[in-house]
């Protein structure tokens, strides 16, 4: 009976130490857990796309793996060493899970556009043929964020739909334009205000700037609001060392004409809600392509597992539950959701309950299953 209860505890037991680990903090209990992190070797790779080469990172643990994810991180320009896509590959491949890191191109640019997903869809291709890669022929596709919404697109398209096994959406979407008007305006579908973050709005801002300023001025202001981007992911890991890139922002807004000069203006000083005014008129010339909204797309075949922050300000947490209305709505009969408070946007929060924790554990276990 021992030995029966350790073993319907023990994928529990891992989830748990998974979480912990991730979380980044220091809990005392971690050491009491029996489970070791294996061995993992690492090495780089270039993915062909119909669109170009994409460049990713191979995790594979220590002997023989049975299961292969592919990791689709959100809007960063860090690519495949960004520190905690490092993290969160490097342990999961040591749970014994070979993890191909797939940071997008685009989304590396801070541009959301349809010619990712295809890549995607290339990038299942590809390691699907290989039996090294992918002994049993499907992989798992896990997206963050903004990659979250691309996954479950990808997961739907006829050529790969058979190949992939499970699909895990970090604080992903269901709607792009719907993300858009949030953005804009802070209101849920529901009509409650939940004020939104900046950093939301100057990503889309990217796509309508052909829309907002003359041609002429569309590359400077591009370069300006990529430089406020960039020091805004530093800031929120070190507020310091973002300061400096922060006033190269402001450096090269100074040299741009009007009316680029004044939507920059905006962009330093974080005003949200009239960004929002010149951004949401072409929500549906931004966001409206199909390839990027799974609830405009062939739905996935394989098990969705739905994960969002609940009280998310970059993507709602009510994305995560339109999506799954959606889904089920079209017939699909295996679509887990969780909205954690334990979870700030796509990253674990400092702070988590006991409820929260074995919620999240009960979710992973089934992810992993």
């Amino acid at each position: 009976m021992v030995a029966i209860t350790a073993w319907l505890a023990m994928p529990y037991v891992s989830a748990l130490a998974i979480l912990i680990d991730l979380s980044g903090q220091d809990m005392p209990m971690r050491q009491w857990l029996p489970v070791s992190v294996g061995q993992v070797t690492t090495r780089d790779l270039e993915v062909p796309t119909r669109h170009g080469v994409v460049r990713a990172r191979l995790y594979v643990p220590k002997g023989r793996s049975q299961k292969t994810w592919i990791v689709v991180p959100g809007v960063h320009a860090g690519g495949v060493d960004e520190p905690r896509l490092v993290h969160l590959t490097t342990r999961l491949a040591g749970a014994g899970i070979t993890v191909l890191s797939l940071p997008l191109p685009d989304l590396r640019e801070f541009r959301i556009v349809g010619r990712s997903t295809d890549q995607i869809e290339d990038a299942v291709l590809w390691v699907t043929a290989d039996d090294a890669l992918a002994p049993n022929g499907t992989v798992g596709l896990v997206g963050v964020s903004f990659g979250g919404g691309l996954a479950i697109v990808a997961a739907g398209r006829p050529s790969i739909a058979a190949r992939i096994d499970r699909v895990v959406s970090f604080g992903g979407y269901g709607d792009l334009p719907r993300v858009i008007e949030y953005l804009c305006t802070g209101r849920l579908p529901d009509g409650t205000v939940q004020p939104a973050h900046d950093y939301g709005v100057a990503i889309l801002l990217l796509g309508a700037l052909p829309h907002l300023v003359p041609s002429d001025q569309v590359a400077g202001l591009e370069a300006s609001i990529r430089a406020f981007l960039d020091a805004s992911i530093v800031d929120d890991l070190d507020p310091q060392a973002a300061m400096p890139l922060f006033a190269r922002a402001r450096q090269l807004s100074a040299t741009l004409p009007e009316p680029a000069a004044a939507i920059m203006r905006d962009v330093n000083a974080r005003d949200a809600a009239r960004l929002g005014r010149l951004l949401l008129p072409l929500a549906g010339v931004v966001g409206g392509d199909p390839a990027l909204s799974a609830e405009r797309s062939p739905i996935p075949r394989a098990p969705v597992f739905l994960i969002h922050g609940a009280a998310d300000t970059v993507i709602p947490q009510t994305e995560t539950v339109s999506l799954a209305a959606h889904l089920r709505a079209q017939g699909h009969t295996h679509v887990s959701t969780l909205l954690s408070p334990a979870i700030s946007h796509a990253d674990p929060s400092t702070e988590l309950t006991t409820r929260d924790v074995w919620q999240l554990v009960h979710m992973w276990v089934e992810v992993v299953k």
